[in-house]
């Protein structure tokens, strides 16, 4: 199946946390960091995940939001270190994409954020993002 999703990253599951109605996944990537996602307890049912299952994350770019160091006293769980690779704005909006250790990431944000943050190629950066915007996939 192709996705219109850009970012994919291989991973790992080390961990399910089952409730009644929603579980919570933790995956390490590819490239060691480790991520949770909040998922129906259904899915992780019909999709048979427990530790071990490798599997792809999956995220929107426009789910994908950057700052330019950790952020504490937030409630996004995951944050992903990396470094601008590519910037490209038009009117309104931007495509910042982001190397991370075993993948890339891409996050659509707008024009004026990325001027105010200063984001070009080589800017270290942290992707945020909510556990309950990550897909995963088998």
């Amino acid at each position: 199946m192709s996705l219109s999703i850009r970012n994919q990253i291989p991973g790992t599951i080390t961990s399910v946390t089952a409730g009644e109605a929603m579980s919570t996944v933790k995956v390490r990537l590819a490239g060691g960091q480790d991520i949770t996602a909040a998922i129906t307890t259904d899915a992780v049912k019909d999709l048979g995940f427990a530790e071990g299952t490798a599997v792809k994350a999956l995220v929107k770019s426009t789910e994908v939001s950057l700052a330019t160091g950790p952020v504490e006293g937030i409630s996004i769980r995951n944050q992903i270190a990396g470094t601008v690779t590519d910037v490209a704005t038009g009117g309104a909006m931007g495509s910042v994409k982001v190397s991370v250790e075993g993948g890339e990431l891409t996050a659509a944000i707008t024009k004026d954020a990325v001027e105010a943050l200063g984001l070009a190629a080589g800017t270290s950066v942290v992707a945020l993002i909510k556990s309950t915007e990550i897909s995963l996939s088998v």
